[in-house]
């Protein structure tokens, strides 16, 4: 790919990726990419055969930017790894709740299955350190007791959890069932639940 075919590659994941942003998901279109890219409607396929090939690779630049985010604050091994989670749930429904469309877009069942540009890949580093401080966060409690769940299930209950927060408060479920007015609360309950209480 010659240096105009990568520029113009890159000019198309730009605007899809400011598309989302302003518009959402359902403005997705080829054809609407292209136009705002100043390009034919058929041009878009020379570089992504297919619709989700191009979706994908607006999601992935979801994925780098969410990774950045956190990946500022977690690695700092002076933070104790329950505050790190902390920090990590709160970056992760702020991403979820100040990029509505994106985050939707990442998500996505059909993306994730078709794996263009290796999607599902992209997605593993957050949840490996999600793992990773959570085993930090449980060492010496019930991490190696018999019937404890694996490291993993308890790192997928507590990603589960936070996605269903940013669903559920982004639709304004949350707030009328429980009352909330601040999304806090509800990130501390759900290290609670999957850590149990923080020590005082």
């Amino acid at each position: 790919m010659n240096e105009h075919d990568t520029g113009l590659r890159s000019r198309l994941i730009a605007v899809g990726v400011d598309l989302v942003t302003r518009e959402g998901t359902q403005g997705l279109s080829l054809r609407e990419i292209a136009r705002r890219a100043g390009i034919s409607h058929g041009a878009p396929r020379r570089y992504f055969p297919t619709h989700l090939a191009l979706l994908s690779a607006i999601a992935r630049e979801g994925f780098a930017d969410l990774n950045a985010r956190i990946g500022e604050v977690v690695d700092d091994d002076r933070v104790a790894p329950r505050a790190r989670l902390m920090e990590l749930g709160r970056r992760y429904l702020d991403f979820a709740l100040s990029n509505r469309g994106m985050y939707e877009l990442m998500f996505r069942h059909d993306l994730l299955e078709s794996n263009h540009l290796g999607l599902r890949e992209t997605s593993l580093p957050l949840f490996r350190l999600l793992v990773d401080l959570v085993a930090q966060a449980r060492a010496g409690a019930d991490a190696d007791a018999d019937g404890a769940p694996a490291l993993s299930v308890v790192a997928g209950a507590l990603w589960s959890n936070l996605h269903g927060i940013a669903q559920l408060w982004g639709w304004g479920s949350l707030q009328l069932a429980v009352g909330a007015d601040e999304i806090e609360p509800l990130l501390r309950a759900a290290l609670d639940a999957h850590l149990g209480p923080e020590a005082r």
